[in-house]
């Protein structure tokens, strides 16, 4: 039991580590809050007229969702198959709730692509296709994730080999929190009113993210 908190305790901190936060204000001395959307993903990272921090952003932050379900794997006792999707909506959870950062973090996209990745990345790989195809038909980042977000619950059905109720339990609460994390897009998509990435206006306005 021990054991087990430890891990959750740890898979939390790994994701509450504010990268597209840190990146910002090492590199260019800003607060990246301040700055579009306000948000700390990749998105508003690489809107900020930062790209290269947007895409290490994106690296890291699905890099520590990976992190976080491989400790989990690794020290689990043999006794907690179900740790591992646990260690991931932890993960997740201190992306989205940063203790560092007020409890205000990102939406989890990246993290929750790292995460499938660890726990079954042909889910993810699909994932990631249909987000791809999405964007290039839109332009809309929050489309894209939305609906990957979506589908990913479905494709980790199909695609995992541990049905258990903890791990889709799991799937779905990650899904449903980047879904609901998206909710003020959802609004603008809804009224046509959603910048398209790469805009004139998305580059002034920053709203997306």
């Amino acid at each position: 039991m021990k054991t087990s908190i430890l891990i959750l305790a740890i898979a939390y901190l790994l994701g509450s580590i504010p990268f597209g936060y840190l990146l910002v204000l090492i590199f260019r001395k800003e607060d990246i809050r301040a700055t579009g959307s306000g948000n700390i993903g990749a998105t508003n990272v690489a809107r900020s007229g930062a790209k290269g921090l947007g895409i290490l952003t994106l690296l890291l932050d699905c890099s520590k969702g990976i992190a976080a379900v491989l400790i989990a794997k690794h020290f689990a006792p043999s006794s907690s198959l179900d740790l591992a999707p646990l260690a991931a909506v932890a993960a997740i959870l201190g992306h989205v709730f940063p203790v560092w950062l007020g409890f205000r973090g990102g939406k989890g996209v990246a993290s929750a692509l790292g995460i499938y990745l660890a726990l079954s990345w042909p889910s993810a790989l699909a994932a990631l296709g249909i987000f791809i195809v999405i964007f290039a038909l839109t332009r809309y980042v929050s489309l894209a994730s939305i609906l990957g977000a979506v589908v990913l619950p479905l494709l980790f059905v199909k695609f995992s080999p541990d049905h258990s109720p903890v791990a889709i339990g799991s799937m779905v609460f990650i899904s449903l929190l980047v879904i609901v994390k998206h909710h003020a897009n959802i609004s603008r998509l809804l009224q046509g009113k959603e910048n398209k990435f790469g805009s004139k206006k998305d580059k002034t306005e920053g709203v997306q993210a």
